[in-house]
């Protein structure tokens, strides 16, 4: 009788431990078949179950903060970071910033307006007969306005107008005006024909600010490309935390109901006493394994938050962020052949260096033009206009005497600044100059030097460029052989933890039968849990492979693969 009660007793205490499936075992019934999986994916069973399990967990135990919960996917973290991350809007800065060197550069042709006004008295004693006697002061003043315009024109050539009018009065008496106004117009236009005719510095300048706005724009498209995939990575680190601590804590689950059954068969004597030891030592064991899966949370957490999350936000600390999907597996073909030539078209850092090399080949251009000889032609033409007040001649006798002709004595003659300008336009008193002015160094110049040092240049970045590219074709290649192996991983895992269910099953059921111990039916928990952790783990590291077989393409890979993502 005594035997049946123990009997008894040990099928409840399975049944309760280990699950219905087991006890209808233990009747001699056949099991129930699982959950049947989605083709495209035959962990779905495992991971959906996991999520469910881990939101489970996450409802009941104590929050680390008490802010507000925010659930994404990871398409909305993608989408919080582009208009949030500190990284991305530091990167946009340097398309604007380009945009205004190309216009400091092109300010260089805008044309400068210059203008004077001047007042300038001066009195001084007579020096000679025409300034007066010795006791009457020369007095002299001078009123000037100039107005001038000058410009560089984009093709090299500089013109230069100006306007100039003065009204002098003095009471010198050999002045025949009194006032005197004159009026001139010049104008000066100098054209470089060789060295300075097709590029010059402030062509050169701009030219090369327009790759550098070329090159931030790529750097743009790199920070938004490497920023996305940084974001994914964590948005699956954080997942998966989630998911591993929903294992650990169903493990020590596990751990717990199996030391309350062992308690309970210890106090009926069917159990030594020496097997609470080691139950004890299982739940301590798994105890360790969800403190560590909870910190790993709080980590994955904060590196997602410092990512997609605007740190100016009240509760930016607070906030407590729930994935609400794991990563899928959805097997991918990967034609490598195709994912090169796309890498090699479009990878930003190929991109940057030929840009580079095509501000080296405006440098090129501008230092071999400025070993050319400098011949530049100048044309200067101007009008010059007279009037004020015209006074008789005081200096007859004088003028006679030196055999100058005598002006008849009509009185003064007035001639306003109206009519001096009708005489300036008149275009009645016209001078003109032009010139060809040509000047060559002799022995090696500076531009000569500065060329050679361009052209070294510009074969170094050719040699750079063809290390890159094969740089980029090695690391497609490699992530591409990442994607197929993770694949093939995540199919190995499956089937391991398949056999792990299995083995937990044979376990439990030898147990019943009295042909196994607690330690083996542990040991099979323990590997179970691991099975689905590396299942997981695989699946996360499977799209992660996809996440970096994608963005090589595009951008370098520089950070944000594995666990240990940072911002």
């Amino acid at each position: 009788m005594r035997t049946i009660v123990i009997r008894a007793c040990l099928v409840v205490a399975l049944a309760a431990a280990f699950g219905t499936q087991v006890f209808v075992s233990a009747q001699g019934l056949p099991p129930q078949p699982p959950p049947v999986s989605r083709p495209a994916f035959g962990g779905l069973r495992i991971a959906s179950s996991l999520l469910d399990a881990a939101q489970q967990v996450a409802s009941t135990q104590p929050a680390t903060t008490n802010g507000p919960v925010r659930r994404l996917t990871a398409d909305e973290a993608v989408k919080l970071a582009i208009e949030n991350n500190l990284g991305i809007q530091v990167a946009r800065f340097d398309p604007r910033i380009e945009d205004l060197n190309i216009i400091t550069a092109r300010t260089a042709w805008s044309p400068s307006f210059t203008s004077t006004f001047q007042n300038n008295s001066v009195q001084q004693p007579s020096s000679n007969i025409l300034t007066g006697t010795s006791e009457t002061k020369s007095k002299r003043e001078v009123f000037t306005s100039n107005f001038g315009l000058t410009q560089t024109m984009p093709w090299g050539g500089t013109y230069d107008v100006g306007f100039d009018n003065s009204r002098v009065d003095s009471n010198n008496s050999g002045n025949t005006w009194r006032p005197q106004l004159n009026s001139s117009l010049n104008l000066n236009y100098a054209q470089p024909l060789l060295r300075g005719w097709a590029i010059d510095n402030t062509r050169q300048q701009l030219q090369v600010s327009v790759k550098n706005r070329e090159i931030a724009d790529v750097g743009l498209r790199q920070t938004l490309a490497t920023t996305t995939r940084t974001v994914r990575n964590a948005y699956w680190n954080l997942a998966y935390a989630v998911a591993s601590l929903a294992v650990q804590q169903q493990s020590l689950d596990l751990a717990n109901e199996s030391l309350r059954n062992t308690r309970a068969r210890v106090e009926i004597g069917t159990t030594p006493p020496i097997d609470i030891v080691e139950a004890e030592s299982e739940v301590a064991a798994r105890q360790e394994a969800v403190i560590v899966a909870e910190a790993n949370i709080a980590t994955a957490e904060d590196t997602l938050r410092s990512l997609v999350f605007d740190p100016s936000m009240p509760d930016f600390w607070a906030i407590r962020i729930e994935p609400s999907e794991l990563p899928p597996f959805q097997p991918v073909t990967v034609d490598v052949d195709a994912a090169v030539k796309n890498a090699l078209d479009r990878r930003t850092d190929l991109q940057q260096t030929q840009r580079s090399m095509e501000a080296t080949d405006v440098n090129i251009r501008f230092f071999r033009n400025q070993t050319l000889p400098d011949v530049t032609a100048n044309l200067n033409y101007g009008l010059a206009a007279l009037g004020g007040t015209r006074l008789p001649s005081s200096n007859s006798g004088l003028a006679a005497l030196l055999g100058l002709p005598v002006e008849p004595n009509t009185g003064p003659v007035t001639k306003g600044y109206s009519s001096v300008l009708r005489d300036l336009l008149a275009l009645d008193t016209p001078s003109w100059t032009a010139s060809l002015n040509i000047s060559y160094p002799i022995g090696t110049s500076q531009a000569e030097a500065n060329l050679a040092r361009a052209r070294l240049q510009h074969s170094q970045a050719q040699t750079r460029l063809k290390s890159q590219e094969l740089q980029v074709t090695t690391q497609v290649r490699q992530q591409a052989r990442n994607v197929q192996t993770n694949q093939q991983r995540v199919q190995s895992t499956r089937a391991s933890r398949q056999l792990a269910e299995r083995r937990l099953e044979a376990e439990q059921r030898k147990f019943t039968a009295g042909t196994s111990t607690s330690f083996q039916v542990f040991q099979a928990q323990r590997d179970l849990s691991q099975a689905r952790n590396n299942e997981l783990r695989a699946i996360l590291d499977y799209n992660q492979s996809v996440v970096d077989f994608e963005t090589v393409q595009e951008v370098p890979l520089g950070g944000g693969g594995g666990v240990s993502t940072q911002p």
